[in-house]
């Protein structure tokens, strides 16, 4: 019997699992993973263990959550802003000018937005596990709502706050204990109409990420990726894994498949040596390093302060 704590702290450590199995091979060609066989032995510039900046953001938003009681959108905004001028090794290159752009927090990813008109990379969909996990105990309306509007300080695009919303419900139904592939038409009708037919696209059965048509980096390919991997898989190992062998951006399909699979199979399912050595350092915030115990600590506070 896996409980709904377990599925939680399994979604928060099986992300940041994700995330830090994936960042040495992102950017590089499919398989490289399975051809090398390293796990979590570092490289491209991380240590062995080491989560990115998918999961430094994610601690992030759940400190907020936490220590504001709720959703505090300044807040949030505030601790990225602090973040990033702490000079993180990765910051996708959108999230970076928004948050240095000196725009407000209600106006800064909207501008971005309006200047470049792209807008849909896979940046908030990263961070989602832990808001994923306090609000499920609100319903399926309020959970994607709360991921739209945390998804928008950083994306202006539209088609991210949908996908945010679609992984924060997934997520929500895998922690209740029901099958989160078996919910996605439901979940389906629930996303803004104008963005239903490409998410149906990306997460229909007969998908696969060698169909995407754009690098994976994009927030369309990097969750119907995830939800492949899970869909076609029967363990919280074997679906991480075979999210990083997709190859491009490793660490966040990796970590979108985590937070997924965590909540699914729950936290023994993720492997004892891939959180043994797993860290996550906060810049801006002094020496902090989270450790896998931390961020299980984390998951569980989320939980309880979600579910009152």
């Amino acid at each position: 019997m896996i409980t709904r704590s377990d599925r939680a702290v399994g979604a928060v450590v099986g992300s940041a699992a994700g995330d830090a199995l994936g960042a040495p091979y992102e950017f590089g060609a499919a398989g490289e993973l399975s051809a090398r066989g390293a796990e979590m032995a570092g490289g491209g510039g991380w240590d062995p263990g080491e989560a990115t900046d998918d999961t430094q953001m994610a601690v992030l938003v759940a400190e907020s959550l936490l220590e504001c009681g709720g959703l505090e959108l300044p807040d949030i905004f505030d601790r990225f802003r602090r973040w990033a001028a702490g000079q993180p090794k990765d910051i996708g290159l959108q999230t970076e000018d928004v948050l240095k752009n000196g725009e407000s927090w209600e106006r800064a990813s909207a501008l971005h937005f309006q200047i470049n008109a792209r807008a849909a990379g896979n940046g908030s969909l990263m961070r989602a596990a832990t808001s994923a996990v306090y609000f499920a105990p609100a319903g399926r309306e309020e959970t994607m709502e709360a991921a739209r509007r945390i998804a928008a300080l950083t994306h202006g695009d539209r088609a991210a706050w949908e996908g945010t919303a679609i992984l924060h419900e997934l997520v929500r139904v895998a922690l209740e204990g029901a099958d989160p592939i078996a919910a996605l038409p439901a979940t389906l009708a629930a996303v803004h109409p104008d963005h239903r037919e490409r998410y149906g696209r990306v997460l229909a059965p007969d998908w696969h990420p060698e169909s995407a048509t754009e690098f994976n980096g994009a927030v369309w390919p990097c969750l119907g990726s995830a939800v492949w991997a899970l869909r076609t898989t029967t363990s919280f190992a074997e679906s991480v894994r075979a999210a990083v062998d997709l190859g491009g951006d490793t660490d966040t399909v990796a970590a979108v498949t985590g937070a997924l699979a965590g909540a699914r199979y729950g936290r023994a399912a993720v492997p004892a040596h891939w959180t043994a050595t797993l860290h996550v350092p906060l810049p801006g915030f002094g020496d902090r390093v989270l450790d896998a115990d931390d961020l299980r600590v984390l998951a569980q506070r989320l939980a309880a302060a979600g579910s009152r």
